[in-house]
């Protein structure tokens, strides 16, 4: 059974930084992809970025490049995201989800089988 737990979400004025941790369990090790996804009320969800895990290729949403870094610790099977330059815009419930698909670009939501609780990011003005 895959299990996806997130953490580090909070509330932040903009222009500050927030780290955000998913930590997977079940996955075979290596040949899956995990992402960041958000979804803000009223809204559909959208990606922000995912990985290949194991070092492979990172993909950003064009609304978070050069602010928002995805990092991996394999060793410990988690996913980071590093949101820096925080607008309002950017608050959100965000969710990690994960598939054993490899990820050749941004896939949408719904390529994604496994899905973390969600943690909410607010960025106030």
């Amino acid at each position: 059974q895959v299990q996806l737990v997130e953490s580090g979400g909070g509330s932040v004025q903009a222009g500050g930084s927030l780290r955000l941790s998913c930590a997977a369990s079940g996955y075979t090790p290596g040949g899956y992809c995990m992402g960041w996804f958000r979804q803000a009320p009223g809204k559909e969800r959208e990606g922000v970025g995912v990985s290949n895990m194991g070092g492979g290729t990172t993909y950003y949403a064009d609304s978070v490049k050069g602010r928002f870094t995805i990092s991996q610790d394999n060793a410990k099977n988690t996913l980071y995201l590093q949101m820096n330059g925080l607008k309002p815009e950017d608050t959100a419930m965000y969710y990690c989800a994960a598939t054993y698909s490899y990820c050749y670009m941004l896939l949408p939501p719904e390529k994604f089988r496994s899905w973390g609780q969600g943690t909410q990011v607010t960025v106030s003005s």
